[in-house]
């Protein structure tokens, strides 16, 4: 299996879709030519046709409105928005017609539909192209959410992404296109949604995270084992649907749980997971749930990033802080 990252395992698993599924087709601004604007689309067009990879206007709300009537109309399209931050304009068109035609239609019609979408900070990009609001869609009913962490995941769940009936947000770490390496199988192996990966076995403390937080989640619990401390890592993988067992399995065994998100803290998906878990594992806890995430404030600039990124020194320090019981 070749060793390739984020963004070649999905220009793979994209490469792959067109070629074994005809009624697939991939659209979105500078997706075909220009290979989209962190290269993950590069060379799909001139491989499969202007037909099969599209270069769209400069318009969000149309580009998933004529994915979405493409997709009732029985194809499976890929549509990609540039960054999260461009989204909103075609939030009305998800919320109001993407995610509920199969309540609407009663199961007349569905859609299936992949929106690929980068999303995070990091790169020094700000405001716009920095937005973390994964929350909003996993808030939506009739919408599947998913947030890879690393090559094989991303190839293995964009593949079940595109063959899925209903559909799909796919967030991509922009950070993470190139940070990481690692081995992805070709074909590419389809990864089930709502089976979250448990990337480091401890018995002390659980860390909870997904995208671009899982490295340093594993990087914290590599500081906490120089204490003495063991920390069990959970990689949801898919926010829509939950894994909530091996979450509460882990830390009914733990005790401690710390969330990673690295959207805005109000109303965050960790707000979310962190009720559920003290719903169901209470009488386990031995302290607080702790969140770690970004802050209630627009992504700063370049210089004050860091200062808004979760980091491993931060997750590592509110581990300790579940440690001495909160």
């Amino acid at each position: 299996m070749p060793e390739v990252n984020m963004a070649q395992a999905l220009n793979l698993t994209l490469d792959h879709v067109l070629s074994t599924h005809t009624d697939t087709v991939i659209l979105g601004e500078d997706v075909g030519r220009t290979g989209g604007v962190f290269r993950v689309t590069d060379g799909l067009q001139a491989k499969h046709g202007s037909e099969r990879v599209v270069d769209t206007p400069v318009a969000e709300s149309g580009i998933v409105g004529a994915a979405f009537g493409m997709a009732i109309s029985g194809l499976r399209p890929i549509a990609e928005i540039q960054f999260l931050g461009f989204f909103y304009p075609a939030y009305d068109q998800v919320v109001s017609h993407v995610s509920r035609i199969r309540h609407r239609s009663r199961h007349r019609f569905t859609a299936p539909l992949v929106i690929r979408i980068p999303y995070g900070a990091g790169i020094g990009a700000a405001e716009h192209h920095s937005e973390s609001t994964e929350a909003l869609f996993a808030h939506t009913p009739g919408l599947k959410v998913v947030v890879p962490s690393d090559p094989a995941d991303a190839a293995g769940l964009l593949l079940t992404a595109v063959e899925d009936p209903d559909p799909v947000i796919f967030l991509e770490p922009i950070r993470s296109y190139r940070r990481l390496q690692g081995e992805v199988a070709s074909p590419p192996e389809p990864v089930p949604f709502g089976q979250a990966a448990r990337r480091r076995q401890g018995s002390d403390v659980t860390l909870v995270a997904y995208g671009a937080m899982v490295p340093d989640a594993l990087e914290a619990a590599e500081a906490l084992a120089e204490d003495g401390h063991e920390a069990d890592v959970i990689d949801l993988r898919t926010l829509v649907p939950l894994d909530l067992d091996t979450v509460l399995e882990s830390v009914t065994r733990t005790g401690r749980a710390v969330i990673v998100q690295e959207g805005h803290r109000t109303c965050g998906f960790a707000a979310e997971l962190a009720a559920s878990i003290q719903e169901e594992a209470l009488y386990s806890l031995q302290a607080p749930v702790q969140r770690v995430t970004g802050w209630d404030t627009v992504v700063p600039l370049r210089r004050a990033e860091h200062h808004y990124v979760p980091s491993a020194d931060r997750i590592a320090a509110a581990a300790r802080h579940a440690l001495k019981g909160g």
